[in-house]
This record gives structure tokens, sequence and C-alpha cells, in this order.
């Protein structure tokens, strides 16, 4: 896909507007459209949601921005309430979890693999192998109070064992901090970061709001629990970044960004209706970006090529099954643990994190009480039918 960042207008900002028929349309299906459908879906709410929460964050700094940032940011609610009522009442708040899994294990797979600096692919994998735990974890819920099996949502992308168990997750808050990025760092590089803060942040976010709806009381812990790890991991990912970008650097990145993201989405989308809808809004993005990129002048006196290079696109994000690489990094990655902002051997783990997940476990487990007696197998409800109907009396 021939897109250039510096050039390509987009739509003009005056003429991206939609009305509730459009925001609110048909939702996609949970068994009908393919997996990797829905998780470009909630990767581009994620990642509008984040580009709203960094230009208010602008509103508040910039006097000179204040228009255009409120333009902007009705047009980015707009798309993310198009995307969001996308999913549909077919998906039950468990089985929606359970696709929000498949996206950061997935996405994180593919960002983990286009990383170029060793120290943050580190830092991908080492959080990938705590989501991949998620996801069992969940499963093992949904077959809890559903009866359902897990695989029936991620269609057979993704496996659906242990990783670095839920139980060892929680750490002294210094030791989730990375260091950040180089101000010279690759575009690509930037991209990333800023993909995998907004998708852990609407995850959050999401656990957050569902957890406390659930009646069973073990459920409502695993939300608690895990909605924790996600707030680590957002410190995790949004300490990548490199702290001394000015706002309007890190608005001209978001928007940037969202080009990005949304270019793999047209390029990969099996759905023609979704495709539609992401080369629509890749049209806006670049719209935004124009903007962006006038406000850096303007405000700041900069070249937006001091950030965007040529403007050619990075690498995109691969949305396919990393099932063989996620192996790889389970069996050689799992034991790692932190230490400030160093990668060390479990042995090695700092104090501090000991004692703070004493102090969160010391009433048990949510995670470990979960999963005591689960273990994935293929057609988990199909098979256990079966097998009652076929046990002697």
């Amino acid at each position: 896909m021939a897109i250039n960042l510096l050039s390509d207008k987009g739509t003009p900002l005056d003429r991206q507007r939609m009305s509730w028929k459009e925001m609110v349309g048909k939702p996609i299906s949970k068994l009908d459209d393919d997996a990797f459908s829905r998780v470009r879906v909630i990767l581009m709410n994620g990642i509008e949601l984040d580009s709203v929460r960094t230009k208010q964050v602008a509103l508040r700094c910039n006097r000179e921005a204040r228009v255009a940032l409120a333009q902007l940011m009705r047009v980015e609610q707009h798309q993310a309430t198009t995307i969001n009522w996308l999913i549909g009442a077919d998906h039950s708040p468990l089985e929606t979890t359970i696709a929000y899994e498949q996206v950061a294990i997935e996405l994180t797979a593919s960002v983990a693999q286009l990383e170029a600096d060793p120290y943050l692919a580190q830092g991908y994998r080492y959080a990938l192998l705590e989501d991949f735990d998620h996801l069992y974890r969940y499963s093992a819920l949904l077959d809890r109070l559903e009866g359902k099996d897990a695989n029936n949502i991620i269609q057979g992308y993704t496996d659906i064992i242990p990783g670095r168990p839920t139980l060892f997750h929680h750490r002294a808050p210094e030791n989730d901090l990375l260091e950040p990025y180089a101000p010279d760092a690759a575009l690509a590089t930037k991209l990333h970061a800023l993909t995998l803060t907004g998708g852990e942040f609407q995850t959050h976010d999401y656990y957050m709001n569902i957890g406390p709806l659930f009646a069973d009381p073990l459920a409502r812990q695993l939300y608690a629990e895990i909605a924790s790890v996600e707030s680590q991991h957002i410190v995790h990912y949004g300490s990548m970044l490199n702290p001394n970008e000015s706002v309007l650097e890190k608005l001209l990145l978001t928007e940037a960004n969202e080009v990005w993201t949304y270019a793999a989405c047209v390029e990969q989308e099996s759905n023609p209706r979704l495709k539609a809808l992401w080369e629509r809004f890749l049209d806006y993005e670049l719209g935004h970006l124009q903007l962006a990129m006038q406000l850096f002048k303007d405000v700041e006196g900069r070249d937006p090529a001091e950030l965007l290079g040529d403007g050619s696109l990075p690498g995109l994000i691969r949305f396919e099954s990393h099932r063989e690489y996620l192996r790889k990094v389970v069996e050689e990655e799992v034991q790692l643990r932190k230490r400030g902002t160093e990668f060390v051997d479990e042995a090695q783990e700092a104090k501090s994190s000991l004692e703070y997940r004493a102090a969160v476990n010391a009433h048990g487990s949510p995670s470990e009480s979960v999963s005591a007696t689960y273990t994935w197998t293929p057609g988990t409800e199909l098979m256990r039918a079966a097998m009652t109907e076929t046990a002697p009396a």
C-alpha cells in the first residue's frame, strides 16, 4: 500500500461527518466472521480511544491548538463509536473478554517480531507471556460460568495453555518500568509502543467496567486481579515512550500511528463491509495527520519530517496466528522476571515485588483457583456431553 505520511491529504476535516445510523450499523457475527476481523475491531477501538485521550491532554496544555483539538476529538469519538458498536449482542461480556486477550496476544506477538530494538522487543515478549496466561484463566472462567469452549471465539488461531502464571505477574510499581526509546529511535519503534499502550489501556478499562457486573465471587476477583495486571502493562508499555517529547510531538505520532494501524486493517481485512470502513477511516486519519503536522509547524516551528522521515510507512502489523512463535517464547522465557528496568531470572527478582505479591495474594489467588481443575481440550462442551451420554450407569 503506497501511502506517504507527509504528502497524502486524505479526507478534509470538514467532510468527516457521520449520522447516528452510520455509527450504529450492523454488528459482526460471533461465529460467521473471521476471528481476526474482531481482532481488528477491538484493536482499532482502543487506538481511537487512546487518540482521544492524547488529544485531551494536549487540549489542557496548548491554548493555540484548542479549536483544532476539539474538532479532531469529535471525529475520533464518532469513529470509536462506529467501531465499538460492531461488537454485537451475540457476544457475552466474558466471550468479548476472550477476544480482548486474543487481540493482546496476536498483536503483541506481531509487534515483538517487527521491533528492531532488542531491549524493547524483550519487553513485548515479556508482557505477551502474561496476556497469554490471562487467556487461559478467562477460558477456565468461561467453562465454569457458561459451559462454553473459548475456541469458539478464537477459532483455533491461538493456543489456550498457561503462560507465565498470573500469580507471578504482580510486581512492585518500580519494577514495571522500562527504559524509554531514544529521541532518534526509528518511527516504527515509536508506533509499536503507542499501539501497545493504547491497546492495554482499553483492556484495562473494559475489565474495570465489566468485572463488578458479575455475580460469581470468583469471577469478580479474577477481573479485579487481571485488571490490576493490565494497569501494570499500561505502565510497562507507556514507559517505553520518550518522556521528553512535546505534547504536539506526541499528537503527531499518535495520528501517524492511526494511519499505520488502519493501513494494516485495510490490507488484511476479509470482510468487504469492514474493509470499506477501514478505508474510509484511513482517509479520515490522513486528514487528521495533515492538521497535526500544521499545528506542529505553526506552534513549535518544527518540520514534521524530523519525526516522519520520508513519510514511508513502517512494516505493518500481521493479523495472523503466531502459534509457533508463541510456543517458542513460552518455552524459553516464561521464567523471566523484572528488577527495576532489567529482565532477570526468577531467582534474581526484586525483593519489593516478592513482598508486594505476598500482600495481594495473602487470601489466595483468583487466577489459580479458577483454573485449578481446568484443562482445555478441543470441543470442550461437546466432548463433555458425549462422555456423559456414553458413561456407564
